[in-house]
């Protein structure tokens, strides 16, 4: 190799050794951060949202039913609470419980009949028989029997009942929050606005209703403040919230 090819060599590997960039972390650029205008916190609306699994009211099992209705009837037992039903009517009122245990949506697995889980005619019906025995032997236990029944013993009808005269409001709705209690289970005035008022015109328009027959000569069952009450205690136990949950 010729002096002048070696020289010419050298000078091109210096040339490229002095192309490639050197290896090593770069040179760190420092951040310089102005200070903007202070200013306040947009606030931010917060949504909840329930997430649990909803079903709308489902049927009280025919069991819980038919517990609830014996213990409302003094914690008798089902045969008794028929017969306490009954009363002096026979089957007017109230037949016997293997003319309702069907229709109530008992199921009976020897004839394939299912478990009923939507209401019908006649279940409505049988409630609404129900009730009205219900009520109108509660009224005959506590309202007029020839020897006065105190307060505590009393099955529906805890309170006392004024003869011959339709109560103001004020002493009305105590009364009324008692049956309330005890048929929905909670104080007359958590329920929606105007249910009281209702009630109460309901109760004055029936005791003005039997007074009026009274005095045109007809044979009434029971006194117009009893058929009052008797009426508020038909509407409350046949009530959605006391079938349904």
């Amino acid at each position: 190799m010729s002096r002048a090819s070696s020289a010419s060599t050298l000078a091109f590997v210096i040339a490229s050794a002095l192309s490639v960039a050197p290896i090593g972390c770069a040179r760190e650029i420092p951040l310089k951060v102005q200070a903007a205008q202070a200013a306040d916190l947009v606030p931010q609306d917060t949504v909840l949202q329930d997430t649990s699994h909803k079903e709308p009211p489902r049927m009280v099992p025919p069991e819980v039913y038919m517990r609830t209705y014996l213990t409302l009837f003094g914690g008798l037992s089902p045969l008794d609470a028929q017969k306490k039903a009954r009363g002096g009517d026979g089957g007017n009122v109230f037949d016997s419980w293997n003319d309702y245990i069907a229709s109530l949506g008992f199921p009976d697995y020897h004839v394939d009949i299912p478990r009923q889980m939507q209401t019908n005619a006649l279940m409505v019906a049988t409630f609404e028989r129900l009730g009205v025995a219900l009520c109108d032997r509660a009224v005959e236990h506590d309202l007029k029997s020839k020897i006065p029944v105190p307060v505590a013993s009393r099955v529906i009808f805890a309170f006392d009942v004024p003869k011959g005269s339709t109560l103001p409001e004020p002493e009305f709705l105590p009364r009324y929050d008692v049956l309330h209690r005890t048929f929905l289970g909670y104080p007359a005035r958590l329920g929606p606005d105007g249910r009281s008022r209702r009630f109460y015109a309901l109760y004055t328009e029936i005791v003005k209703d039997q007074a009026s027959a009274l005095k045109a000569g007809q044979k009434l069952r029971f006194a117009p403040e009893e058929e009052g009450w008797a009426a508020v205690c038909y509407a409350l136990v046949r009530h959605p919230e006391f079938h349904l949950y």
